[in-house]
């Protein structure tokens, strides 16, 4: 093996070990309770920067001791601290406009409902691109997975 692909080689290694830390911690969560606060930075003395609402939905990016870096479907981020969020159990609405949903997993299907960008949805299930999901106000139905985050 020449010198560029041993130095190649072994330049891999360190920037693995970089990005492993975050590779590791990107999972999707969604907030426990009403009125928790997201910082500026992994602790109570940084500033609040958002407060979030039971059921948002977060996609952690970065871990720091007990607290996590969040981004939301916005792209906004923050730190939460960890005790305050769990394994994700819903998405959110990130079409451009309303989007329907569905009785059907499939375009064809009779309309259920028009949900706005940003609304909250618990997630029930999938088949293919296809998300079930149910709305805190009663309807049941599928939406395209795309036109959902996270």
């Amino acid at each position: 093996m020449n010198f560029p692909a041993r130095l190649c080689r072994f330049a891999i290694i360190p920037l693995t070990l970089i990005l492993l830390p975050t590779l590791c911690f990107a999972q999707n969560v969604s907030v426990k309770k009403d009125n928790v606060n997201v910082r500026s930075g992994p602790g109570t003395t940084f500033p609040v920067s958002m407060e979030l609402f039971q059921g948002y939905p977060l996609k952690v990016i970065e871990k720091n001791g007990d607290w996590l870096k969040i981004t939301d479907f916005e792209n906004d981020t923050g730190w939460i601290y960890g005790s305050l969020v769990e394994p994700a159990s819903t998405v959110i609405v990130n079409g451009k406009k309303s989007i329907n949903m569905r009785s059907q997993p499939n375009t064809s299907a009779s309309i259920v409902a028009t949900v706005d960008r940003g609304v909250v949805l618990k997630k029930i299930a999938s088949e293919g691109k296809w998300i079930k999901v149910s709305h805190s106000q009663g309807a049941t139905g599928w939406i395209y997975g795309p036109l959902l985050w996270p």
